[in-house]
């Protein structure tokens, strides 16, 4: 979030701050890393997983890096602009793009459902059925099965 709030920091001429928001970026992007190099050499199940070899995360590597690059090179013959000692504050509430959520009301209860009626379903309470008894394993008769022979003419044709 850091890296892509640092590209829109410098279309918007704020150099300095672009600066800052990309040396953050940098920084939580070593933890990252090093999280996921663990993570790669950890045992057990999922160890074929290694986040840190991802397409995704190694791009976003070398974005920080060539931004912050073009960012410290604009600054030094364009811009001019001190570099904050704090990380600009990201916006967390998107303001575009996304649809607001609906939130979810659970549907009201039919009157047919009442204590008693749920009780009813109690499985402790049901009858003790002895019929229910396991059958005998029955032998089973092998069956013939048709003697079967490739034929070579059989009616269809490769046109």
């Amino acid at each position: 979030a850091y890296c892509y709030h640092g590209q829109t920091l410098l279309t918007s001429d704020k150099c300095g701050e672009a600066i800052r928001s990309l040396q953050e970026s940098e920084k939580f992007f070593a933890k990252a890393e090093a999280l996921c190099k663990e993570y790669g050499e950890t045992k057990g199940p999922g160890t074929t997983a290694k986040p840190s070899g991802h397409l995704f995360f190694r791009k976003l590597g070398s974005l920080i890096k060539n931004t912050l690059e073009k960012c410290q090179r604009e600054n030094g013959f364009i811009y001019f602009q001190k570099v904050p000692s704090e990380a600009p504050q990201l916006e967390l509430k998107a303001n575009y793009g996304l649809v607001e959520p609906v939130p979810f009301e659970f549907p009201a209860l039919n009157a047919h459902w009442t204590p008693e009626t749920l009780a009813a379903f109690d499985l402790t309470k049901r009858p003790k059925d002895d019929t229910a008894k396991p059958k005998p394993d029955e032998d089973v008769k092998p069956l013939k099965e048709p003697d079967i022979k490739p034929q070579k003419d059989s009616g269809c044709q490769i046109s």
